[in-house]
């Protein structure tokens, strides 16, 4: 039998990271961050535990790339949806309610991810390949919005999800969506039609005054 050439070697690597990185949400999301462990992960994925050690620094990391990819896939998959040509407004709406959408559809996965980026004894937040091909779609849609800086009011915009990802689930203080998803619209003029509102109207508030 011939060996296996590099590409074939390389392919079956990523595959094991993607399995590793399913499991790992998948897990999280049934029992939380500390009550799942890198070997639930690995029989989770039909992996060896050596495995997961071998490709993953840790189980922060690998929470890290794993919620990464779950909100690249979410992110790719919103925006896949879109009618072809659809206005750069319209999709960076939708990626702001995908985005935003994942705190309602995975609480536990993103609050142990927001936890962990946040705790500076456990490490620094890490860009690693999921989170820059995330970070590379949110920069080009900034860019067709029309971002003089796409690189730097990316990092605006992940700081304002962040945000209200917490502001979402913040435990026994939680705020409603639309008014969150109400302030980032405000702030890249998006009207609230666009995207997936929470609610068929905006929030009082946010109405503009009628004319005379």
């Amino acid at each position: 039998m011939a060996p296996r050439g590099d590409s074939v070697n390389e392919e079956m690597r990523q595959r094991s990271r993607r399995r590793i990185m399913r499991a790992t949400v998948e897990l999280v999301d049934q029992r939380g961050y500390a009550g799942t462990t890198l070997t639930d992960i690995a029989e989770r994925a039909g992996l060896a535990r050596g495995l997961v050690s071998y490709y993953f620094d840790g189980k922060r990391l690998l929470m890290q790339s794993a919620t990464h990819r779950m909100m690249h896939q979410c992110l790719s998959t919103a925006l896949a949806e879109l009618a072809p040509g659809s206005s750069p407004q319209a999709r960076l709406a939708r990626a702001i309610d995908a985005v935003l959408g994942l705190a309602m559809d995975h609480p536990r996965v993103m609050r142990s991810h927001l936890a962990l980026i946040l705790d500076p004894d456990t490490g620094a937040f890490v860009q690693d390949p999921e989170q820059q091909q995330l970070g590379a779609i949110l920069q080009g849609l900034l860019h067709d919005w029309g971002a003089p800086d796409p690189v730097a009011e990316h990092a605006v915009l992940r700081s304002a999800l962040m945000g209200g990802c917490i502001g979402v689930l913040l435990p026994g203080a939680e705020l409603p969506l639309a008014p969150i998803r109400a302030d980032l619209f405000r702030r890249y003029d998006l009207a609230w039609e666009l995207g997936l509102p929470p609610q068929q109207n905006p929030p009082e508030r946010e109405r503009p005054p009628a004319r005379g």
